[in-house]
């Protein structure tokens, strides 16, 4: 009975590979003559967008004013030449390439290191403390070290919250250098 069941799934399998070449080709060269039918029927061609239609990219200038008092950077385009020439010389100190943007993630990312190195030291210290204040029967030891443990989980705590304000900082890095069109990998 495994015998016939065995050779007619076979036979079945057979029968099915060898119809499915014939019966794709058959349904593309329907596709295909459909599809030159339909192009034939239309008769305006689509409308193809270059970048003539599209216009000028936007000048960005790296991030927005911080007064909106102060005129934008396209109105310092229509100040006279002779104005445009003393902003020249402040032109290179507000240049923000890629060596700008690195500095500044890698200033950022020492600070978020160091701050949760010494978070690490300080929660380290805390552990010995508590060990040495349950270790300890006298009454002015145990004071002093309930003192110094106290210090350090205040520390520790404004630890926690410079990491939070380092990781914070990190991510507004982000989004201002999303905000310029930054290359992802001038931030790395």
């Amino acid at each position: 009975m495994r015998v016939t069941t065995l050779f007619s799934a076979v036979a079945l399998a057979v029968c099915v590979a060898g119809a499915a070449p014939s019966l794709r080709a058959q349904n593309l060269g329907d596709v295909s003559k459909k599809e030159e039918e339909r192009r034939k029927e239309v008769k305006q061609p689509a409308k193809v967008y270059t970048n003539k239609d599209l216009g000028a990219p936007p000048q960005n200038s790296g991030s927005l004013p911080a007064d909106p008092a102060k005129p934008a950077a396209g109105a310092a385009a229509a100040t006279p030449p002779a104005a445009a020439g003393d902003k020249s010389k402040d032109a290179p100190k507000d240049v923000k390439d890629q060596k700008y943007w690195s500095g500044r993630k890698k200033e950022l990312d020492a600070k978020l290191e160091r701050d949760k190195v010494l978070a690490d030291g300080m929660q380290s210290r805390i552990n010995a403390l508590t060990a040495d204040f349950a270790a300890r029967s006298d009454p002015a030891q145990r004071a002093g070290i309930e003192r110094d443990r106290q210090r350090a989980v205040a520390e520790l705590t404004g630890l926690q919250k410079a990491i939070k304000d380092d990781q914070k900082a990190l991510a507004d890095l982000d989004e201002e250098a999303r905000k310029a069109n930054v290359p992802p990998g001038w931030l790395r």
